[in-house]
């Protein structure tokens, strides 16, 4: 009976850990606020901002966060034997598909320790089902590392996505898997 206790006791210190961990990592917007109500956060209510980030893509090419100051950026740390990340996929094709055309810009940054080794042959092979059509990710691929890990304060688990407004700011952090409704809210209140 006290063995019991004590695994139970375990289990929900561990639970509330990791709620207390997810909820200190989310950046609350004015969405968020507002029963999701689509609004662009003024300066008031912005985020972080961006860290000074530089990575190679899948081709050997310099691509920086600063670079892309004017766009919506979606970062995306995931990983090839990540399943929850595999899950996450084929929203994140879709999402690319209906929202880079009015200024979004998704980045996966892979946490494989193999590098590009790993990630190239998983992004060329993998096709993923996207309502009824097996496509690519057809977003930038980049391979990522512990320091581009540090500058967004860590990620503690995988998935873990981050958005930032066309001005250079986080505005949002969701650890785990992203909520489709949730995310393309927040995107749309950037656009």
């Amino acid at each position: 009976m006290k063995k019991t206790a004590v695994i139970v006791s375990t289990v929900l210190a561990l639970i509330l850990a990791t709620y207390l961990a997810d909820k200190a990592t989310r950046v609350k917007t004015k969405a968020d606020n507002a029963d999701h109500r689509a609004t662009t956060p003024d300066a008031s209510d912005a985020g972080t901002p961006e860290p000074e980030l530089t990575l190679k893509d899948l081709d050997g090419k310099d691509v920086s966060l600063s670079e892309l100051k004017g766009k919506v950026v979606l970062v995306n740390f995931w990983a090839t034997w990540c399943e929850p990340c595999r899950v996450e996929i084929p929203w994140l094709i879709e999402i690319n598909r209906k929202y880079a055309p009015k200024g979004l810009v998704i980045l996966g940054i892979s946490t494989d320790d193999e590098g590009r080794s790993v990630v190239a042959p998983f992004v060329a092979k993998e096709r993923f089902d996207v309502n009824g059509q097996n496509l690519p990710m057809n977003y930038r691929i980049l391979i990522g590392n512990e320091d581009a890990e540090d500058k967004f304060g860590g990620v503690i688990g995988l998935p873990t996505s981050i958005l930032i407004s066309r001005g250079g700011k986080q505005i949002k952090r969701i650890t785990g898997l992203i909520s489709y409704d949730e995310i393309t809210r927040a995107i749309e209140s950037q656009l």
